[in-house]
């Protein structure tokens, strides 16, 4: 089985073609990072418009890569949601007039979901596992159980990770998007030279908090204005290793949690954009070693938000005979779990 599938839910208009065997046959991406980065944030207008003048390109240079038409095809899947709306808008819409005009199967792949089963295509997984995903909108540990089947024990009540990476990195004037360029000056910077606050720390779940964290840079950042360099080396660093040990502590939550579902699952996985992080891929990594977990995070190119992982989860759903009905809207909000296909 090979599958389209077509990623515009924020700043990336990216295509790609996979296959049942887990073999991305091609990939094709456009940024608007350029456009994006004077703004230091995505602006949605601009998005939209950027998708409607690159969609169309992007889905013919990933078929002619792969040297296949869409007659030679199976499917086509589309991120309907979470997202911009005028971004889904225009990918929906695409993969729906495709689909409609080729008789090839349809299917709304919610964006969360492509992330969840992205470790799958990687490292072809078995269900169930424990994942942390963790991008620009969203941050949670969830039990994925199977396509679209998650249970949920634990999330951000306030800011995703993604989000706080790019506003401290907008208060140091790092530009967009901001967890990359906080990683890369945090490297020479002295992680220890701020002592910043973990929210929820001690407490005995598994959720996320980040308001307190940004609020405390903030004043840092405040008080020792004008910052030199250094001192924004120093406060990225200090900034990514506290979020680093947030996630050792909510980890450790998390997996006790999850064992209380699965006792002798011994699965993690990282996911969304995040994951390409580093130091948070270190820390993982101990955090899995220390309770006996084998750690799957896929390479960074599929951490970031890509067609291929919108195609993979196609292919999961369509296996299991699921398919979407063309009065099917895109979504800005989409929990996790909710079924949206025909059988």
């Amino acid at each position: 089985m090979i599958v389209l599938g077509i990623e515009t839910s924020c700043d990336e208009t990216a295509a790609a073609l996979v296959s049942s065997d887990r073999k991305i046959l091609s990939e094709s991406i456009y940024s608007q990072i350029k456009a994006h980065k004077e703004y230091l944030g995505v602006v949605p207008e601009l998005a939209a418009r950027s998708h409607i003048d690159h969609c169309s390109k992007v889905i013919k240079d990933a078929l002619n890569k792969a040297n296949l038409s869409i007659s030679q095809i199976d499917g086509i899947s589309a991120t309907a949601g979470p997202g911009l709306l005028g971004g889904l808008l225009v990918g929906l819409t695409t993969a729906k007039a495709i689909s409609f005009a080729s008789k090839k199967p349809f299917i709304a792949i919610n964006h969360l979901d492509g992330h969840a089963l992205t470790p799958r295509l990687a490292h072809k997984l078995e269900f169930p596992y424990l994942l942390l995903l963790i991008s620009g909108g969203h941050s949670m540990f969830l039990s994925v159980e199977g396509p679209g089947q998650y249970k949920l024990l634990g999330q951000s009540i306030d800011d995703a990770m993604g989000e706080a990476f790019d506003k401290i990195g907008r208060l140091l004037g790092l530009g967009y998007p901001g967890g990359p360029e906080i990683e890369k000056i945090a490297v020479n910077g002295d992680h220890l030279r701020f002592i910043f606050p973990h929210p929820l720390k001690g407490r005995n779940n598994c959720d996320f908090s980040f308001s307190g964290l940004k609020t405390s840079v903030r004043q840092t950042a405040e008080k020792l204005s004008p910052l030199t360099f250094k001192d924004k080396e120093d406060i990225a660093a200090s900034f990514q290793y506290t979020i680093c040990k947030i996630i050792e502590e909510r980890l450790n939550n998390a997996i006790q949690a999850y064992l209380t579902y699965h006792p002798n699952a011994k699965t993690l996985a990282a996911a969304g954009g995040v994951a390409a992080n580093n130091m948070i891929r270190k820390t993982l990594e101990s955090v899995a070693n220390k309770n006996n977990f084998n750690l799957f995070i896929p390479e960074v190119k599929l951490c970031t938000d890509n067609g291929a992982m919108i195609a993979w989860a196609g292919i999961e759903h369509r296996l299991l005979g699921h398919e979407s009905n063309y009065s099917f809207d895109v979504r800005a909000r989409w929990p996790l779990g909710e079924n949206c296909y025909e059988f």
